[in-house]
């Protein structure tokens, strides 16, 4: 019975917003948690590809970004990667219509998103990291 009036709850007329809240709500619990652990515990270099080779991935930056937002810097998170912390936001409000409306999208047209995305992060990164001049 609790799990209808969850599941009504959840999806009907203000199931977009709850489940913006519940999204943001469990991702910030997370996020302040890792931070914390992060802190006490730092594991170093994650990514395997910098770990190895030096070169940063397009994706380096995503563990700080989240790790900056649960300690409250959002500068620093922005400046470690703007495109996750872009594409985080997506995320945290697709259940807005924004999924919806991306997954009607065709296939053709979500990597016409993707590849200059993952550019432009890559770009970013190698900035960031020193192999582009500046």
């Amino acid at each position: 019975m609790w799990e209808r009036r969850w599941a009504t709850l959840a999806v009907g007329r203000y199931g977009g917003p709850l489940r913006v809240l519940l999204r943001g709500g469990g991702a910030a619990v997370v996020a302040v948690v890792a931070a914390e652990v992060h802190r006490s515990h730092d594991p170093g270099v994650l990514c395997p590809l910098r770990r190895f080779t030096g070169i940063p991935c397009p994706g380096c930056g995503s563990t700080t970004v989240f790790m900056e937002l649960g300690a409250g810097h959002v500068g620093a998170a922005i400046a470690a990667n703007p495109v996750t912390v872009l594409v985080g936001l997506c995320l945290l409000l697709a259940p807005l219509g924004g999924g919806a409306r991306w997954r009607r999208l065709s296939s053709r047209t979500r990597w016409a998103v993707i590849i200059p995305a993952l550019t432009a992060s890559w770009l970013w990164q190698l900035h960031r990291f020193g192999f582009l001049p500046t």
